[in-house]
C-alpha cells in the first residue's frame, strides 16, 4: 500500500488512518509542483491528493480511500461496530466533513481571488461564518464523547485535519470546548503524531 500525500492536506486523514491500522505502508510526500507533473497526473488527472495505490490499482477521492481502509482492516474498528446503524453514523459524519465543511474552506484558500478584493473579502467572511456554524455542530456532537460517533472512526482524522485548517485561517473556534478537547486528544495520539512527523508538521 502506498499513499501520496501533501503536508497538511486532507490526505493527512488517510495517513493517520493507515497508522491506526498498524499495517505496513509507504507514504510519499508530494509538493504542489509534483502534482502538476505528468507522472502524478497519470495517477490522478485532477492533480490532487490523496492518491492511494495497491499494486497496479489506483484509488482517488478521500472518502473512497477512507472507506476502503475501514473495510480492508475491520479489526481496527474504524467503520463502526459492525451494525448498519453505526456504519451509517460514521458515513453521516464523514460526509458532513467531506461534503459540507471541506468545500466551505475554498474561499479561505484563495480560490476566489478572481472576484476582486472587495468581493473576495466578503466571500471569506461568509465562509468563516458558515464554518463557525459547522464547527458548532461538531462541538455539539462531541458532547460527552471522545470521538464523533462515540468510538474512533475514519471520520475523526478528517475532522482533525479541517480543525487545523480552521486555526490557520482564523475561523472562530472560541468556546467550542468539546472540539478543543477532541483536538488535544488527537494531537496526543501516537498514530497522529507519526503521520504529522512524516509530513514535516511536527
Amino acid at each position: 500500500m502506498k499513499l501520496y500525500t501533501s503536508p497538511g492536506a486532507c490526505s493527512l486523514a488517510d495517513h493517520i488512518v493507515l497508522e491506526w491500522t498498524g499495517a505496513p505502508y509507504e507514504a510519499q510526500i508530494v509538493s504542489r509542483d509534483d502534482r502538476k507533473q505528468d507522472w502524478f497526473r497519470a495517477l490522478n488527472p485532477a492533480g490532487a491528493v490523496p492518491v492511494f495505490t495497491e499494486g497496479d490499482w489506483v484509488l482517488t477521492q478521500n472518502s473512497a480511500i477512507l472507506h476502503y481502509l475501514a473495510d480492508k482492516f475491520p479489526e481496527a474498528k474504524l467503520g463502526g461496530d459492525g451494525s448498519l446503524r453505526e456504519r451509517a453514523e460514521v458515513n453521516r459524519w464523514l460526509a458532513f466533513v467531506n461534503a459540507d465543511v471541506h468545500p466551505t474552506f475554498h474561499p479561505l484558500f484563495g480560490t476566489e481571488a478572481y472576484l476582486g478584493p472587495e468581493a473576495e473579502a466578503k466571500s471569506k467572511e461568509h465562509a468563516k461564518r458558515a464554518l463557525r456554524g459547522y464547527f458548532q455542530r461538531a462541538d455539539a456532537q462531541l458532547a460527552g464523547k471522545d470521538w464523533l460517533t462515540g468510538s474512533r472512526s475514519i471520520a475523526d482524522p478528517y475532522l482533525f485535519v479541517i480543525t487545523q485548517w480552521a486555526k490557520k485561517t482564523g475561523v472562530d473556534l472560541s468556546g467550542l470546548d468539546n472540539l478543543a478537547a477532541f483536538d488535544a486528544r488527537m494531537a496526543a495520539d501516537p498514530g497522529v503524531q507519526a503521520a504529522l512527523k512524516a509530513e514535516g508538521l511536527l
